[in-house]
């Protein structure tokens, strides 16, 4: 008996800085803590791996997106700590129409592909 191992889907392209962002506008937080938030409030299903998180958030950085500064966190650790900006905002809410409209363009695609 062969048994399937489930594989996390990965994400879209693109959609990494989006998740960021809008996981930011709840409130500030260190890389860490990005990708706990993420896992979380996914359900689990959406793993967000260090060799992707720090390079996304170094490019959201020097995009002006978010801003940084290092603060203890809750462990007496020191950490940088993200901040969405204003630019960032506005950046989220581009790439949120975007997604959007990828989101119902393949549904689109699948409910006529039932179809035929």
């Amino acid at each position: 008996m062969v048994k399937s191992m489930a594989k996390k889907p990965d994400l879209f392209p693109g959609t990494l800085d989006m998740l960021i962002l809008k996981t930011l506008t709840r409130s500030p937080l260190h890389g860490y803590g990005i990708a706990l938030s993420i896992k979380r409030l996914s359900d689990d299903v959406l793993t967000v791996e260090e060799g992707s998180l720090y390079p996304a958030l170094q490019r959201l950085l020097l995009q002006g997106w978010v801003k940084a500064e290092w603060k203890m966190t809750e462990t007496n650790r020191r950490a940088r700590f993200y901040t969405l900006t204003a630019a960032g905002r506005k950046q989220l809410g581009i790439e949120m129409s975007q997604f959007e409209q990828m989101i119902a363009a393949i549904g689109r695609v699948m409910s006529d592909a039932q179809e035929a």
